[in-house]
């Protein structure tokens, strides 16, 4: 018996009218349908794992989907920073950073990873570190600071954050501008970096301004040097660098978040929408504020030129210290 044509069309018409309403579905899959991951490479409890925490915590509601920070610590970031560009570029998998792993430390040894490896999302904050001294120490002013280290070239010490870390690079690029020299000496963080210089085993602190503030009010320390183009309202006396007259040598702690190079474009737009509203949310303001740090919020395009010219600057700095990976 023939089959009936006009059935036979009817059946393919519908069995294709189902298909076609079904593959828009299946291409626009909302975004985040699950759970997403930020990996930080640090150790919990840090300044790096506590923006990333606040930051997930004030984006799931924007995303809807839970944000769970995942810490895989070692190698100065950059073992936690190699995990991300491994990660599928779906998005579901991101990075809670700070500069080192990715302007600074892939200057001195080999990490595998490039500049390419990875996409900007969004910039959370921004903060100087600062030079601070004891009460004693010959200087009131940061042009007097200068000068002072100027007569005396290697006759003082700093403590640093480590060696090719934000503290140390930041300090020997303004250093290496001015032409003056004085001693890094690496501790594990600005904790570290504190103790030794209240004992008076450093004779200046480098490091984040949150540490230093309540022993400057308490008389026992001056801040005369800020890293910043700015001025900071937490350390008024702390001269910032527009002020010496060589701002394009600032250089500032960041937070941020990224993911694996390959993310579709419009995954990466929802996601950098809402973590720089997550940044500019009245709480994670006042938090930030609060600890001197300044919140930016900024989009993926103007992280990424963050990311290029800091990476840029400070191979030069490595480079100039005889530290550059052979």
């Amino acid at each position: 018996m023939k089959p009936n044509t006009t059935h036979v069309l009817s059946a393919l018409v519908v069995c294709a009218n189902l298909l076609c309403a079904a593959s828009p579905a299946a291409a626009q899959e909302k975004f985040p349908s699950r759970p997403i991951e930020i990996i930080v490479p640090t150790p919990p409890g840090g300044g790096t794992d506590i923006t990333a925490r606040l930051l997930a915590e004030l984006v799931e509601p924007m995303l809807g989907q839970k944000v769970v920070v995942v810490n895989k610590a070692g190698a100065g970031g950059t073992l936690g920073m190699s995990a991300v560009v491994q990660a599928k570029p779906d998005g579901y998998t991101l990075g809670g950073l700070w500069n080192a792993p990715l302007t600074m430390t892939p200057h001195s040894q080999a990490v595998p990873y490039s500049l390419q490896d990875y996409v900007a999302i969004s910039l959370a904050d921004t903060a100087p570190a600062l030079l601070c001294t004891k009460p004693d120490f010959p200087a009131n002013t940061g042009k007097e600071f200068i000068e002072v280290i100027r007569s005396n070239p290697n006759k003082y010490t700093y403590g640093n954050d480590g060696v090719v870390g934000m503290l140390h690079l930041s300090t020997e690029r303004i250093f290496t501008k001015l032409g003056i020299k004085a001693r890094p000496v690496p501790f594990g963080g600005a904790g570290e970096t504190l103790k030794n210089f209240l004992g008076g085993h450093v004779d200046i602190y480098a490091g984040s301004i949150p540490p230093i503030v309540p022993h400057v009010k308490a008389g026992a320390a001056k801040c005369l040097l800020l890293t910043s183009k700015e001025k900071n309202a937490a350390v008024p006396q702390a001269a910032s660098l527009s002020e010496l007259g060589i701002p394009e040598t600032a250089t500032y702690l960041w937070h941020g978040i990224v993911g694996p190079k390959g993310i579709p474009p419009d995954r990466i737009a929802i996601l950098e929408k809402a973590f720089a509203r997550a940044a500019k949310s009245d709480k994670f303001r006042q938090l930030m504020e609060a600890k001197g740090v300044t919140v930016e919020g900024s989009g993926a395009a103007e992280f990424r030129k963050l990311i290029d010219t800091e990476f840029k600057a400070m191979g030069e700095v490595v480079t100039s210290l005889g530290m550059a990976k052979k």
